[in-house]
């Protein structure tokens, strides 16, 4: 056993496939609730796009967080792993009817709404069903992230949320809607964001905001912050905890909360990033003019973001004790951009070792895709394994 991959397992098993260490998924959610609970007030639901593996989301139910959902689908398979109703909560830009009654029916908490034509059909298809939904609105605050352009969602040329402008319109729209009732604010500004600063601009402009309501005696029950707490990439056993403690203080000193307010935050990337591994194994070496490649059996329909984003992900070959060489390591789909990293060292590898490209545990499985007829690879967690 290397580290904490059970080696002898993995060497009976059909690759590539996801790998979660469970202990450190219960370290980290331990940490998450450590830190919020020491703010009165602070509610934390898991973003269920960055990972809905249904072993992990009973990890994370367990540990009594909520569920954020941008989907009919995520919002049956948190019903599924046995979060409560109560604690879902819905946003997306573009929900379908099938979707909004699903949530209709089942009480969730909240449904975040993005538009004035997504609140006319939500109070449309609540009057069918004789309920009254709970809706908060996500704005737009304009407000950027140091983090990849792709992964931004709170610029005003972002398609998410309704402009500052037109905040007051809405809520007083949403006044006359007898199916509807308005209960807070939710926003997100976007991912992997490690620089405080971002999270503080976002805590000054809510102020603002809740400031210039209460002007016209409008008052918030609920606000909702988003998450996009970041991890460290570079370092994936020096640095397995995201600082939540920084993160929650963050709102906590710059967030200006009144009495009886809650703070609702949705963390994904930050909870289940690191705890993930996609193992693969080592095809062949293939020695070019001025580089060598190791061609793995996993690929971008296994694991995307380095295709999508030129993410960056730790490998290491789990399998070799001996000194390190420089590869490319690739996959075996039929496209140039598959690609996991280029020159990077790893231990000598040879045909059949395994490597692990670590902080795989967000957006790694749920963004799996079968192109060139792959199967989708499997998730296990270390509980079963070892």
């Amino acid at each position: 056993m290397k580290g904490k991959f059970p080696l002898n397992r993995f060497a009976q098993m059909r690759t590539p496939f996801y790998y979660y260490d469970t202990e450190l998924l219960r370290v980290t959610l331990r940490a998450i609730n450590d830190e919020a609970r020491k703010h009165e007030g602070f509610v934390v639901h898991y973003a269920v796009k960055a990972n809905a593996n249904p072993k992990v989301l009973r990890y994370i139910r367990e540990a009594g967080l909520g569920a954020d959902c941008v989907s009919g689908g995520e919002i049956e398979a948190s019903l599924k792993a046995g979060f409560p109703k109560e604690k879902i909560v819905y946003a997306g830009v573009g929900k379908s009817d099938w979707e909004i009654n699903l949530g209709l029916e089942n009480d969730i908490f909240c449904f975040n709404v993005e538009s004035i034509p997504e609140l006319e059909v939500i109070n449309e298809l609540a009057a069918k069903k004789g309920k009254v939904a709970r809706v908060a609105f996500r704005l737009n605050p304009n407000v950027g992230a140091h983090t990849h352009a792709n992964i931004t969602t709170g610029l005003a040329e972002n398609k998410f949320g309704i402009a500052m402008r037109d905040m007051e319109e809405v809520i007083e729209e949403a006044s006359k809607m007898e199916h509807v009732q308005f209960v807070g604010l939710h926003f997100h500004i976007g991912s992997q964001i490690l620089d405080m600063g971002d999270f503080q601009a976002l805590c000054n402009r809510i102020n603002e905001l809740q400031t210039q309501l209460e002007n016209h005696h409008i008052y918030l029950e609920h606000i909702n912050v988003g998450g996009g707490l970041g991890i460290d990439y570079q370092h994936p056993n020096r640095v397995s905890i995201p600082d939540f403690k920084a993160y929650f203080d963050t709102y906590a000193k710059r967030l200006r909360l009144r009495p009886g307010q809650t703070v609702h935050f949705e963390l994904g990337r930050a909870v289940v990033a690191q705890c993930g591994s996609l193992i693969t194994r080592t095809l062949y070496i293939k020695k070019g003019a001025t580089k060598q490649f190791a061609i793995v059996d996993a690929g971008f329909t296994d694991l995307i973001r380095p295709a999508l984003y030129q993410a960056y992900h730790k490998i290491e070959n789990i399998s070799s004790e001996e000194p390190t060489e420089a590869y490319d390591v690739v996959g075996p789909i039929c496209e140039s951009t598959d690609v996991f990293a280029k020159q990077i060292d790893l231990n000598a590898t040879r045909r059949g070792d395994l490597l692990a490209i670590r902080s795989a545990g967000a957006y790694g499985e749920i963004m799996a895709s079968c192109y060139n007829c792959r199967p989708l690879p499997q998730g296990y967690t270390s509980d079963e394994l070892l």
